[in-house]
């Protein structure tokens, strides 16, 4: 459809490139970026997809000077972070089968002892999602709150780095139909790699018993 209406499709995959497959010929993709960082490559490196046919997809320079890359970014190229971008891929593409149940299988507790708890919304389809990452809201309590409670013990946030400094209520979110109390308060949960049995079990009970006290606060007031 979006060649029909001559519509070019860019996938941000940061977050799917290494935990699922991504084929930009099934996808229909004409344009892919992803970071080596996220799937435990070096920091400062990445890649982006340009498809040369069917549509071919022209891009206008944003570095100019010596015309590297076919004239689509001037400068000196980062050897070692390409090589360990090309390996991170290796080992991911090795390990992905076999990474999405552990993860899955380590998110599945987490989860399982949230949705428990009256007034907790999952925000994403149950079955079409990335297996390391749970998006989750909490009726009743203010999500700055929240955030605050478990920052002392562990690492959360709200939702994507890409839009951290916004104070407004995920569009995201809103558009799956949760309303402005709901999309703010709201935490993601991402497991990687190296995330054990016992670190998820202590989340769990740390997310619920500051989930319970911040209630419980609000109901006395």
């Amino acid at each position: 459809m979006q060649k029909e209406k001559g519509v070019i499709f860019f996938c941000d995959a940061s977050q799917s490139v290494g935990k699922v497959p991504v084929n930009v010929e099934e996808d229909g993709i004409d344009l892919l970026a992803c970071s080596a960082h996220k799937f435990y490559g070096p920091k400062g490196v990445g890649a982006l997809f340009i498809r040369r046919r069917d549509p071919r997809v022209s891009l206008a320079a944003q570095l100019h000077g010596g015309g590297h890359e076919r004239g689509i970014r001037s400068g000196t190229l980062n050897v070692p972070g390409i090589v360990g971008m090309g390996r991170a891929a290796e080992l991911s593409t090795e390990l992905m089968a076999e990474e999405s149940v552990q993860l899955k299988n380590l998110l599945s507790p987490i989860e399982q002892s949230l949705l428990a708890l009256p007034g907790v919304y999952l925000n994403t389809d149950p079955d079409f999602r990335l297996p390391h990452t749970g998006n989750y809201s909490f009726d009743g309590i203010s999500g700055d709150a929240l955030m605050r409670s478990l920052a002392k013990t562990l690492a959360v946030s709200s939702g994507s780095a890409c839009t951290s400094a916004v104070p407004e209520p995920s569009y995201v979110l809103k558009a799956l139909g949760r309303n402005d109390e709901l999309a703010s308060a709201a935490i993601r949960i991402a497991l990687g790699r190296f995330t054990t049995a016992e670190e998820v079990e202590s989340a769990a009970a740390i997310i619920v018993e500051q989930v319970k006290k911040l209630r419980d606060q609000s109901f006395s007031i």
